[in-house]
């Protein structure tokens, strides 16, 4: 079980003292504080660019989608996450070190709660928004497993990617119900969610070795094979 009393309330600066919050150029701040007015479907080019106060054609040159924007959005926040891990957290147990990222990526996220809640209602009803979400947070979770020391190369970690952004999804449902000061249903429901998920990776690791396994007994059974092949030879 995590250490709640211990989980600091903003993202810290760990080791190198940066720790900033979210830096993002005007068009996604414009595109975010729409998003928490109204629906992602109803919200025009036009109107992000008035908000922004941009031209449609820079609009254009920065963000062809509201999707980029979305992209661009949680790359920032990727960003905010790495720029503040705790490099005290290097000698705790791997579990440990992702609550710590994942609860720092929540408070980075709070001030867009609204929007983020906006965006829930809209993935319900569009299947290709939650296709390119989906693949969004992939690549998020991928950072945030890195930026927790457990790897996410390889199939078995674009595996694990995957797994962890189902995983934070649910987190988040949790988050955006959370009125919470102290945050403790989602401090709950993540540490719930990772000790699934450590259950569950477990069992990855066991089933990632089975092939490995068949291979050394492939390689065997050649082995044999041929000495067999060659000792008839020798006794021809």
């Amino acid at each position: 079980m995590v250490d709640e009393s211990s989980r600091p309330q903003q993202p810290s600066g760990g080791g190198n003292g940066s720790g900033r919050g979210v830096q993002r150029d005007a068009v996604v701040n414009a595109f975010m504080a729409l998003l928490a007015e109204k629906r992602f479907e109803d919200i025009g080019f036009a109107e992000i660019a008035r908000r922004a106060g941009v031209s449609l054609s820079e609009l254009r040159a920065k963000h062809a989608s509201k999707i980029e924007m979305l992209a661009a959005h949680m790359r920032e926040v990727d960003r905010a996450v790495l720029d503040g891990i705790d490099t005290g957290m290097a000698d705790e147990p791997p579990r440990e070190r992702l609550f710590d990222v994942l609860m720092r990526r929540l408070d980075l996220l709070a001030p867009d709660k609204a929007a983020i809640q906006s965006l829930q209602r809209s993935v319900l009803l569009n299947p290709g928004l939650t296709l390119a979400l989906n693949g969004l947070s992939v690549r998020s979770m991928q950072w945030m497993l890195t930026a927790a020391d457990i790897s996410a190369t390889g199939p078995k970690g674009a595996v694990r990617a995957q797994g962890l952004a189902l995983m934070f999804a649910s987190v988040i449902r949790t988050w955006l119900r959370d009125d919470d000061p102290g945050q403790a249903r989602t401090l709950a429901a993540l540490d719930r969610a990772l000790s699934s998920g450590q259950r569950w990776s477990g069992l990855l690791d066991d089933l990632c070795r089975i092939p490995e396994a068949a291979c050394n007994v492939r390689r065997s059974v050649r082995r044999r094979r041929d000495d067999r092949r060659d000792s008839e030879s020798a006794a021809a």
